[in-house]
């Protein structure tokens, strides 16, 4: 990148920037499509690939940024930590942590990846429903804030600060909470429901005094962590959580008669509209509501957390797949293309709920013209229901097309589905110089091998089962 394309501190982020131009995000892709066919990135040799929109990515920060603050005391302490889940793509971590973002992480690959990425310690924030003891023990050695999910590991972390040598050298410790406020239309993604898997449930019979007490009994216990959901649950319900987690805040402070909860992490998931380019709920929407529904968490008395992750990244990425072949059966054509079930995994299996925009390009990258007409967008995964969209009005495809999926740049990119053994693509930033409309590249992951899947495979055990049946014959 050159050194106007590259990301600014956040010193240099605006203070109030508005939201993304959907007509402008929109040239840039029609810009990194043409780039991306003549510049080589897909051709039939690589017929898939992902791009990343460098600028959207930068912009989608600094909104983030810039809306809390806009509804926050200046004296609150807030850190965006990205979900490293939706993206876990180094590159793209150092990009966020060049726009002022830290990372909240749920496994060690993860933690590995913002490490990576450079991302301090005190920028990151482990969540896990299942953390080892080792795990743990790293966490609290590393600097890393945590935030422990039930009694059981409380009492883990319990044993490991008593081992520790000080605990004002201590990270940020906090307890999760399920508020239980119900779910969203999406059951799976919905985590503050009766029965959520996550966190302690407030409603149960004894749990809010036990959590109260939890924090009266451990002076180094000082967060409180709550997440209502993500895509499918509504601004109100989401609000509702975090008005209850404050409220819980409040009354364990009055019990301990001091500050002992000194920062709330707020969870992420603001859902995404994968029907427009335009951002909607916008971040700045999402934390007025957060305010009026709990004002005195943004007066600053309280340090804050966040953890988005699909609303930062979706809109900043597609998948640019080539037309294999097109069809008709029972009357209605079928693109057979190369992105299927093995990058649009939830798409396909549940596109109900995952609903993706699909554009049409030539074999030149340029947009597709002429009367629509509904047709399938299929896959190259080997089962019926591979099917990215279906009955889509769109220009009709032809062979060597190039068909976009776009808005996939949360967990498209990094959460790939080895079903036949397909390759991972390659994945590819693009920043368009914005007077001369040039487009440049930076390979962010390079293309999956075939070798690489014949060794994740066990090329290397070939004979480990059949040296069995020897030795059992011997």
């Amino acid at each position: 990148m050159t050194a106007e394309e590259r990301p600014a501190g956040p010193e240099a982020a605006p203070s109030h920037p508005a939201p993304q131009d959907s007509a402008h995000r929109a040239a840039r892709r029609d810009a990194a499509v043409r780039a991306a066919a003549t510049q080589g990135l897909i051709d039939p040799d690589r017929p898939v690939v992902g791009l990343l929109d460098v600028a959207g990515i930068r912009a989608a920060a600094r909104e983030l940024r810039a809306a809390f603050a806009e509804v926050s005391s200046p004296r609150t302490d807030v850190l965006h930590a990205f979900a490293v889940k939706a993206c876990s793509l180094v590159p793209v971590l150092r990009l966020l942590a060049a726009e002022g973002l830290g990372c909240e992480v749920a496994s060690p690959g993860e933690l590995a990846l913002a490490r990576a990425a450079g991302v301090p310690a005190a920028r990151t924030v482990l969540d896990s429903p299942a953390k080892t003891v080792a795990e743990l023990r790293d966490a609290l050695a590393q600097g890393i804030a945590v935030n422990i999910d039930n009694p059981q590991e409380l009492e883990r972390v319990d044993a490991l600060v008593r081992a520790a040598p000080s605990a004002a050298a201590l990270p940020p410790l906090g307890l999760r909470v399920n508020p239980q406020v119900g779910g969203g239309t999406i059951e799976a993604l919905s985590t503050a429901t009766a029965t959520s898997k996550f966190g302690v449930a407030l409603a149960d019979p004894g749990a809010r005094a036990w959590v109260v007490r939890a924090f009266l009994d451990r002076p180094w216990l000082t967060r409180l962590h709550a997440h209502v959901g993500s895509q499918g649950c509504p601004l109100s319900l989401m609000a509702e959580g975090v008005r209850q987690t404050y409220e819980l805040a409040e009354e364990i402070n009055a019990a301990a008669g001091g500050r002992r909860v000194e920062s709330v992490d707020l969870g992420g998931g603001l859902p995404v509209d994968f029907s427009t380019d335009t951002d909607t709920p916008t971040f700045a929407a999402y934390a007025r509501v957060l305010r009026d529904a709990a004002p005195g968490l943004f007066d600053g008395r309280y340090g804050l957390v966040t953890e988005f992750g699909r609303a930062l990244l979706a809109k900043q990425g597609l998948i640019l797949a080539r037309v294999e072949y097109t069809k008709s059966a029972g009357g209605r054509p079928i693109a057979v293309t190369h992105a299927g079930a093995q990058l649009a995994t939830r798409t396909v299996f549940a596109p109900a709920s995952w609903p993706l925009r699909v554009a049409a390009y030539d074999a030149e990258g340029l947009p597709r013209t002429g009367p629509e007409v509904e047709q399938d967008v299929a896959g190259p995964c080997c089962f019926a229901g591979d099917l990215v969209a279906v009955k889509r009005p769109l220009p009709l495809f032809r062979p060597g097309d190039l068909a976009a999926v776009l808005d996939t740049g949360a967990y498209y990119f990094s959460h790939h589905f080895a079903y036949n053994s397909l390759p991972r693509p390659a994945v590819h930033g693009f920043t368009v110089d914005g007077a001369t409309g040039a487009v440049r590249f930076a390979l962010v992951r390079p293309a999956q091998d075939i070798e690489e899947i014949v060794e994740e495979s066990g090329a290397a055990q070939r004979d480990a089962l059949t040296g069995m049946v020897r030795e059992e014959r011997s």
